[in-house]
């Protein structure tokens, strides 16, 4: 089901703020829920934070709740499904107390739900409702920001790693251990790290980079030939400093930004310009922009305009508005926030060619190892490779292509270094 819209005038109390606090514990084992089911158990937990250790229930109109986790408010069947899922799912945690003694505990996320004329009640255990309260351990979820994740592995692992902002790594965790996180613990598919890589790490990683406040990039680590552990390096996102000019003024109500979202600018940019320039100076470049006629890239033209104060013979610029000290900071950070993305772009073109020339470089080895195998072992090394590939894309390309198969190079190279380790850590700088 599509998320839908609704009227934040509905909500109240806990409801007005953005942040919900999730315990290290209650994020860790998470378990097998859907992306609406998440979704649900931080709506829930936000709005009964406040008397999370003091009442015994708590409630929230039904209907609000569908709607601020992405149910249509008429679908009671789906946020009873939903509920009855929190209600089965186990939360367990293992950390150390207050004394530095290790404290291993488990619980149900909800203790009891219940729907009853348009009403939703629902508890937590006592001994999970203090864990989830207590705010030495906890990280704050942006509930505004979790509307953004179309997948419950993306937003599992949003959550995993928000928490270690602060230090910039998550740590090493054992793939095991985060397959049970991500919920794809006991599926003989994700054994496979090849396919747990390509599912469920690099669809999640882009969406929480595309969609959230922080930026991870996955690191791993093998024992032998194999990879063993993962952890995942986290920096703030930049270009959170642009989403955070709201719209309080009331920017998208007016003509000037109406014009130029007529004219293909993005609603960040707009917001941007309006804020900087004031939508007198805007408009007055859109005028002078539309009074030149047919021109190639309107947008690139008007872009242009504002930063060259581009004006008509004879016309008088119109005012600025003063600099506000808080605007300049937050427009400096989104300057700031641009720059640092050419900067990231620049760094990963630069990895790509590294890693283009560590692959050609790699090949190169592989060639000499197969020039020095006769006839019969030439042939018992392509049967073993073939019999190791899963896709039969795979297979017909290396068939035609043989060692230098680009489709199949890192597989080919892993084969060949778990077959002579030697010839390629002499290589190693």
């Amino acid at each position: 089901m599509a998320e839908q819209g609704f009227d934040t005038d509905r909500l109240t109390g806990a409801l007005t703020r953005e942040t919900v606090k999730k315990n290290v514990a209650a994020i860790h084992i998470s378990g097998k829920l859907t992306l609406l089911q998440r979704k649900l158990s931080n709506v829930l937990l936000l709005n009964a934070y406040d008397t999370l250790t003091s009442a015994r229930s708590h409630t929230i109109d039904a209907r609000t709740l569908a709607m601020m986790v992405g149910y249509n408010s008429n679908d009671m069947d789906s946020l009873r499904s939903s509920l009855r899922a929190l209600a089965e799912t186990v939360a367990e945690w293992d950390m150390l107390d207050e004394q530095g003694h290790q404290e291993w505990g488990v619980s149900a996320l909800l203790s009891f739900a219940k729907l009853k004329n348009g009403i939703c009640e629902y508890a937590y255990s006592p001994a999970l409702a203090q864990k989830l309260h207590d705010p030495k351990i906890y990280a704050l979820i942006n509930v505004k920001i979790q509307r953004n994740f179309t997948s419950g592995h993306g937003l599992a692992l949003y959550e995993n790693c928000y928490r270690f902002v602060r230090t910039g790594s998550t740590g090493w965790w054992t793939l095991d251990m985060f397959r049970k996180l991500m919920g794809v613990d006991g599926s003989a598919y994700y054994e496979t790290f090849k396919h747990l890589n390509a599912k469920i790490i690099k669809p999640s990683v882009a969406e929480v980079n595309k969609n959230s406040d922080i930026i991870i990039e996955p690191q791993t680590r093998k024992k032998g030939r194999a990879v063993s552990e993962i952890r995942f390096l986290i920096r703030e996102n930049p270009q959170m400093a642009m989403f955070q000019i709201d719209d309080s003024d009331g920017v998208r109500n007016l003509a000037v930004y109406k014009s130029l979202r007529g004219q293909g600018i993005s609603d960040r940019l707009a917001r941007q310009w309006i804020t900087e320039h004031g939508p007198e100076y805007v408009q007055q470049k859109l005028d002078y922009v539309a009074g030149q006629g047919e021109v190639k890239s309107r947008a690139g033209y008007l872009r242009a305009a504002i930063k060259g104060d581009y004006l008509d013979p004879g016309t008088t610029a119109a005012p600025k508005p003063p600099p506000d000290p808080e605007t300049e900071a937050r427009l400096a950070a989104a300057r700031a926030a641009r720059d640092a993305e050419a900067a990231a772009e620049a760094a990963a073109f630069e990895a790509r060619v590294a890693e283009r020339r560590d692959r050609a470089r790699h090949l190169d080895i592989v060639e000499t190892l197969v020039s020095r195998r006769n006839p019969t072992q030439r042939d018992a090394d392509k049967r073993l490779f073939l019999s190791r590939l899963d896709s039969e894309l795979d297979r017909e390309h290396f068939r035609q292509h043989g060692w230098r198969s680009a489709l199949n190079a890192g597989a080919i190279i892993a084969f060949w270094q778990e077959m002579e380790p030697e010839a390629f850590e002499v290589t190693e700088v």
